[in-house]
């Protein structure tokens, strides 16, 4: 379980929500909703721990996440609003980062085929900097096929410059990990449609508990 109590969040001297509390069970997709400035990309770093809030907690398992934050982590996949891979390497060397980082240890093919799954097989020995916007997205995406046992996944803005392809196989993945048990946070401007799941939502722009 996810859960976020009473949570207040100050960027310099405006407050961007206040009084925000949440709980996520296994098999649960939120997405939070809001227009810029609101304060979206803020709340998902707050559940990663990457920020800490003004006031309130958040709690994982029953317990505060600073209280044991290399556990959380294992459990954790993030992906933020910037796709985070390194341009001077190739997809397949930052999905082996990323994978190391984790404490993961997939298989060259397990690695080739999270590629071929967003449609980047054929660059994956290519530097990054000399990809597309959309392919880079794709192969930060890429690690969700490697990421079947972190039960919570918090993505901010997934679908940003994706074609219809990606769109479709990152919708695939989502409903799998969620249907099985896993848990997601996201955020998005598009509506969420996923076959099985009925996604529970926070407005930002109403701070008010999950509806």
């Amino acid at each position: 379980m996810l859960e976020a109590i009473n949570l207040e969040c100050v960027r310099g001297e405006q407050q961007l929500f206040a009084g925000l509390n949440m709980t996520l069970e296994p098999g649960q997709l939120l997405h939070v909703s809001g227009k810029n400035g609101s304060g979206k990309t803020s709340f998902l770093r707050i559940l990663c721990g990457l920020h800490k809030p003004y006031s309130g907690s958040v709690q994982w398992r029953g317990r505060l996440i600073s209280s044991y934050t290399d556990e959380f982590n294992r459990d954790l996949c993030y992906i933020g609003h910037l796709s985070g891979v390194k341009e001077e390497l190739s997809p397949m060397e930052n999905l082996l980062i990323a994978s190391s980082l984790a404490g993961m240890k997939p298989g060259t093919t397990r690695l080739l085929q999270s590629l071929d799954d967003f449609g980047i097989l054929d660059r994956a020995e290519l530097p990054v900097r000399y990809l597309s916007q959309g392919q880079k997205r794709r192969v930060a995406l890429a690690r969700l096929a490697l990421c079947s046992t972190s039960p919570l996944w918090i993505l901010d803005e997934p679908f940003n410059a994706l074609d219809k392809a990606a769109v479709s196989r990152l919708r695939s993945l989502l409903a799998a990990h969620v249907l099985g048990g896993g848990m997601v946070v996201l955020t998005t401007h598009l509506e969420i449609a996923i076959d099985g799941v009925e996604p529970q939502h926070i407005d930002l722009d109403r701070p008010r508990e999950l509806s």
